[in-house]
C-alpha cells in the first residue's frame, strides 16, 4: 500500500476490517500513521478486535474535502483526522459536531454515522494534557498569555476559557484578527479576565507566572523571529510551543535561555491522537506507545 493515497485509490479500496485515516494537503509529513498504528498495535494485544483496524494518510485538496468525506464514508471508514486545511472546511460538511466542539468552529475527528460524520476537536483537551504532562501546569485558575488570533489559537482559547483560567491575555500583531476574536470569545469568558493586546509595544500588560502558549506559525522557519520578546514580560511559569517541527523554535531557545521551562507541540499530538482513537474505540489507549511512535518519527525525519 502506497504511504500516501489520494482519492483515486479509493476506486480499488478494499479492506475487511475498521478502516481510519488522516486527510491533509499536504499529508506526506504527517506522523499520525505511526503513533495510531503502535497503539493499535499494543491495543491488539489484549482484545484481538484492534489488529483488524489500519489508519491511513491520504493527500486531499481543500476543494475536494466534500467529495473525499462521501466516497470515504460510503466505503465504510470509521474514522478520520483532519489537519491543515480542513479542520475549518469541515464544519460545514459533516452531519453533526460535538456541542464542545462549536466554539471552536473547527474539528479534527469524525466520527461515522449511518447518516454522515460527527465532527469533534481534540486538540484542546491534547493542549491541556500536554501542558500538565510536560510541564507540570494546569489551565484551570492559571493566567494564560495566548500569541496568536488564527485557528489553533481560538481552539486554545476555547480550551483555556472552558477550564476556567484565571486570565486571558491574546496576543496578536493585526488589530482586526484579534477584535474579531475577542468578539467571539466574550461569551464564554463570563467572569475570566479576557484581554488583547499588540506584543510588538514595548509594554506589555501580561500577568505575572502566567502560562505562555504560541498559536502562531512563527518559529516554523529557523530565521522567524520570536512571536514575542519575553524579556518584556514577568518572567512566566512556563512556555509552551504548539509548533514542533522543529523541535526547539526561536521562542523556545529565548525561553530556554532566560531558564524558563518548555516544551513543543508534539505532546499535544500525542494527546489529541490519543482522545481521538478513544473517540472510535471507546477503549483505553496506550499513551506510552504513542509517544514512543512519535519520537521515534521524528527522530527519521
Amino acid at each position: 500500500m502506497a504511504s500516501v493515497l489520494t482519492l483515486a485509490d479509493l476506486d480499488r479500496w478494499s479492506f475487511e476490517g475498521t478502516a481510519l485515516a488522516v486527510l491533509g494537503f499536504p499529508i506526506k509529513h504527517s506522523i499520525s500513521p505511526a503513533m495510531h498504528t503502535a497503539a493499535l498495535s499494543e491495543m491488539a494485544q489484549s482484545d484481538e478486535r484492534f489488529s483488524k483496524w489500519t489508519y491511513v494518510r491520504f493527500e486531499v485538496p481543500p476543494e475536494h474535502l466534500g467529495e473525499a468525506l462521501r466516497r470515504l464514508h460510503a466505503k465504510s471508514f470509521y474514522g478520520l483526522n483532519l489537519t491543515v486545511p480542513h479542520k475549518v472546511l469541515a464544519c460545514a460538511l459533516v452531519e453533526e459536531i460535538d456541542p464542545a466542539a462549536r466554539p471552536i468552529g473547527a474539528v479534527n475527528t469524525l466520527r461515522r454515522t449511518a447518516r454522515g460524520w460527527q465532527g469533534f476537536n481534540t486538540d484542546g483537551y491534547g493542549l491541556a494534557k500536554a501542558v500538565q504532562e510536560t510541564l507540570g501546569l494546569s489551565l484551570t485558575d492559571r493566567p494564560i498569555v495566548l500569541l496568536g488570533a488564527g485557528g489553533a489559537a481560538r481552539g486554545a482559547a476555547v480550551e483555556c476559557l472552558q477550564r476556567g483560567c484565571q486570565s486571558l491575555w491574546i496576543g496578536n500583531r493585526t488589530r482586526e484578527n484579534l477584535d474579531r476574536l475577542l468578539s467571539d470569545l466574550t461569551p464564554l469568558a463570563k467572569n475570566t479576565v479576557l484581554r488583547g493586546f499588540d506584543p510588538t509595544q514595548p509594554d506589555l500588560p501580561c500577568p505575572p507566572n502566567a502560562l505562555i502558549i504560541n498559536a502562531t506559525s512563527a518559529g516554523l522557519k529557523s530565521d522567524d523571529p520570536p512571536p514575542v520578546d519575553l524579556s518584556k514580560l514577568d518572567r512566566p511559569a512556563g512556555v509552551y510551543d504548539m509548533i514542533y517541527n522543529p523541535p526547539v523554535t526561536p521562542l523556545l531557545a529565548a525561553a530556554r535561555a532566560l531558564g524558563i521551562p518548555t516544551a513543543n507541540g508534539l505532546s499535544m499530538l500525542v494527546h489529541q491522537g490519543v482522545r481521538a482513537l478513544e473517540i472510535w474505540s471507546e477503549a483505553s489507549v496506550p499513551v506510552l506507545a504513542m509517544q514512543t511512535a512519535a519520537q521515534d518519527a521524528m527522530r527519521l525525519r
